[in-house]
């Protein structure tokens, strides 16, 4: 084929797509107003979010920057929406699929990674596998293998529990194929996988591809056996109804395999018919390709005249190729600085609202350090009246526990003579059984003599000096308990009087002479008769909570 008819033929498709854009541009604009005039009239921040994703999906293709803004009003929507996550996540997911539209790797990698944190921190296992595998073949387009096989792995096991065979042929497809370069035996396994599933699903199309590439992957392990049987059940579906692409994958790995084998009359015919197959999209990486076999199968052969020839079209294509691919580049790194600079000037406007928020801060700051100053000013005035406040305080509460302390002194004396007239009762109350026992006159009169002696020290009235004493500094202190707690003995009254004062039990058996257990014991009727079920009140608390007049 002469290579001005080729330059020729491509002008001319080039031009019939620009009118048919031309024409789809006309209806995607009128379309595109009326989903502008739609989003004015919206309240819903998340419906807003949705409608501006749609509106930038229209508008990437022929008018990028308003496409841009549309993406990033859709953001500052969907942060503001209700469910602010989901519809966040869905906004990242979306701009990752603008800019992966024009090949912009690195910035769709970033909407990616931010839409795929979303769903792991909500646990949202199936958008979690959605964006694993768009993330596998963006890393894959990347050539980053490793992460590739990583994340496509992930999604392996996902579709793996789930009854969707077709995702998970392409899934295992894909691994195949990434570990087709660097372990031929792991990606037999997932061809194999591959084979077991696409025997169930009846679609030539896949099915073509997976016995291909299982073809590949035997004829790279040298196992011509086994590569010649999933070429020939390859070819097998050729007359069905297939893809175009289908055949050219075929025809082009066969004539790969058998330039390898030196076969070069098998390449040459396989490669003509993938192009003849592919020749409505011969300026292609496909075609390039096919032409390079060609020109080395011609090359073997020593017939350098179609050897040449096919140079010149592989040189071409190639040329084609590399200019298209350079304004491709050249459009990246400038969507690339586009996406930078823009962030640059949002990170700019976010830190003069952050300056703005700063000078408000330090002005209430003066403003409070001026009433602060204020206030000391106004504390000041009154400090030396409250030193004088203070020192009559202190004087008040000097006296008051001087005469507390002279009051438990007085107690402590009573409390110390209540003991020893209960010493003296009990001797009296052994003496007189004593005496009830004994026979002996003279034994009576002795025990009779001991008793007067002893009754005549017996102070009766101890207990009443006592609360005599107590009402002096806690007034009308018994008459309260005797209200509200009549049933109360003497030596209950006489233990609330020290519990009140804060004594504890131990101080409480020294004064009184009793045991800790009778102590306790004590203490455990007292409760009951006050009706304290809660254990954390405690006696001394509760009986200090009495208002007394």
């Amino acid at each position: 084929m002469n290579p001005l008819f080729i330059v020729f033929n491509m002008v001319a498709r080039l031009l019939s797509f620009f009118l048919l854009f031309s024409s789809l541009l006309s209806y995607s604009q009128r379309s595109t107003k009326e989903l502008i005039d739609s989003l004015n009239t919206i309240d819903d921040h998340e419906k807003k979010a949705e409608l501006c994703l749609k509106i930038a999906g229209k508008l990437k293709d022929s008018d990028w920057n308003r496409a841009v803004k549309y993406v990033e009003l859709a953001e500052a929507e969907a942060k503001k929406a209700t469910n602010s996550d989901e519809i966040l996540a869905l906004v990242y997911t979306i701009s990752g699929n603008i800019y992966d539209s024009k090949d912009v790797l690195d910035i769709t990698l970033q909407f990616y990674l931010k839409a795929y944190e979303i769903y792991k921190a909500n646990n949202n296992i199936q958008e979690i596998s959605k964006i694993e595998n768009n993330l596998a073949v963006i890393y894959a387009k990347s050539n980053n293998e490793a992460k590739a096989l990583r994340y496509f792995l992930n999604v392996y096991h996902y579709q793996k529990s789930k009854k969707e065979p077709d995702k998970l042929l392409k899934i295992l497809n894909n691994i195949g194929t990434i570990y087709l370069g660097k372990n031929v035996d792991s990606s037999l396994y997932y061809f194999h996988k591959a084979d077991y599933i696409v025997k169930k699903l009846k679609n030539n199309n896949l099915t073509g591809y997976v016995y291909t590439n299982l073809a590949r992957a035997y004829a790279l392990k040298k196992d011509k056996k086994n590569a010649d049987i999933y070429f020939a059940k390859a070819f097998s579906l050729i007359n069905t109804p297939v893809d175009n692409s289908l055949k050219v994958f075929i025809h082009g790995s066969f004539s790969q395999y058998k330039l390898e084998d030196k076969n070069f009359d098998a390449a040459i015919v396989n490669a003509k018919q993938a192009l003849e197959f592919s020749k409505e999209n011969v300026f292609s990486f496909s075609g390039l390709r096919l032409n390079k076999l060609l020109y080395r199968a011609y090359l073997e052969k020593q017939d350098y005249k179609n050897a040449v020839f096919y140079f010149q079209k592989y040189n071409i294509i190639s040329d084609s190729i590399n200019i298209e691919q350079k304004a491709v580049n050249l459009e990246r790194i400038r969507l690339e600085q586009d996406y930078k600079v823009r962030n640059q000037i949002r990170s700019f406007e976010e830190e003069k609202k952050r300056f703005r928020y700063y000078v408000a801060g330090l002005i209430m700051l003066v403003g409070i350090l001026a009433l602060i100053i204020l206030l000391i000013r106004y504390r000041n005035k009154n400090i030396k009246n409250q030193l004088e406040k203070e020192k009559l305080k202190t004087k008040q509460q000097e006296l008051k526990q001087s005469l507390e302390a002279k009051n438990m002194v007085l107690i402590g004396k009573a409390m110390s003579e209540i003991h020893r007239t209960d010493n003296i009762n009990e001797i009296l109350t052994d003496l007189k059984k004593i005496r009830l026992q004994t026979v002996n006159k003279e034994m009576q009169n002795a025990i009779d003599i001991v008793l007067k002696r002893l009754q005549k020290d017996l102070n009766i009235d101890i207990w009443k000096e006592f609360e005599i004493s107590f009402e002096q500094v806690h007034k009308s202190f018994f008459d309260k308990l005797a209200v509200d707690y009549p049933s109360l003995t003497p030596k209950e009254r006489r233990l609330c009087a020290l519990l009140y004062l804060d004594l504890t039990t131990k101080e409480i058996c020294q004064i009184t002479g009793q045991s800790l257990i009778a102590i306790e014991n004590a203490r455990t009727r007292l409760r009951k008769k006050f009706d304290l079920t809660n254990e954390k009140i405690n006696l001394s608390t509760y009986l200090n909570t009495f208002k007394l007049d």
